[in-house]
């Protein structure tokens, strides 16, 4: 076994399925959503199902397998095109276009709530855990998409309800996106190791809404 990785068969189970569920789910919304707002981008590639596969990532997937083995940081699905020209409302209908999809990881912790409560004694507790773990992971997809930088959802959120003042201001940061979510979840804390400080930011943002969410959701 590789060094550092750390195999509970009930987490990995728990995290993969809630990250393909959560994922396809998360992904069609957003195509289900912009399509509903005049934009055919996704329903002609084909996005516009819950088919595991159309939503689908190579290397996203084998970082979630990574991070279910307890050695990764950051995972994904293939994201979902969508032409904001072509949608009802403009930067509205983009807002409502990415809140779409984690609304849908919410709302699957939701369904599979009532199957974790009553199935405790009634379940075997191998089950029981899986349901909980995968309830855990959607509660984090769910939060870690509002985040408020780009690409997350939570940056087109902001840019959707903002005047438009701070939208010129805030547009030209997109296409740093990529170098940002990296700094922020690698090079920060890293760097923050290095001189002996804790600057997970990340970890400190969602530490207290994850928290919070799981205190509802599982007591």
């Amino acid at each position: 076994m590789l060094p550092g990785i750390n195999f509970q068969p009930t987490f990995f189970l728990g995290f993969m399925l809630g990250f393909i569920i959560g994922t396809t789910l998360h992904e069609f919304m957003h195509a289900y959503s912009a399509y509903r707002l005049g934009d055919d981008t996704a329903q002609r590639m084909g996005r516009i199902t819950l088919n595991p596969f159309a939503h689908f990532d190579p290397l996203g997937f084998f970082m979630g397998i990574l991070l279910a083995l307890g050695v990764g940081l950051l995972a994904w699905g293939r994201p979902v095109p969508v032409n904001p020209y072509a949608l009802k409302g403009g930067r509205r209908g983009m807002s409502i276009v990415a809140f779409a999809g984690p609304v849908a990881n919410l709302a699957l912790a939701g369904a599979l709530l009532p199957l974790y409560r009553f199935g405790e004694g009634l379940l075997p507790v191998e089950v029981t855990q899986v349901l909980g773990y995968m309830i855990l992971i959607n509660l984090f997809l769910f939060a870690f998409n509002l985040i408020p930088i780009p690409p997350l959802d939570g940056f087109n959120i902001l840019s959707g309800i903002l005047p438009n003042y701070w939208v010129v201001v805030l547009e030209p940061i997109r296409r740093y996106s990529l170098p940002i979510l990296l700094g922020l979840i690698f090079v920060v804390p890293l760097a923050g190791r290095l001189f002996g400080m804790s600057l997970d930011l990340v970890s400190v943002a969602l530490r207290p809404i994850i928290g919070g969410l799981s205190r509802i959701f599982l007591g």
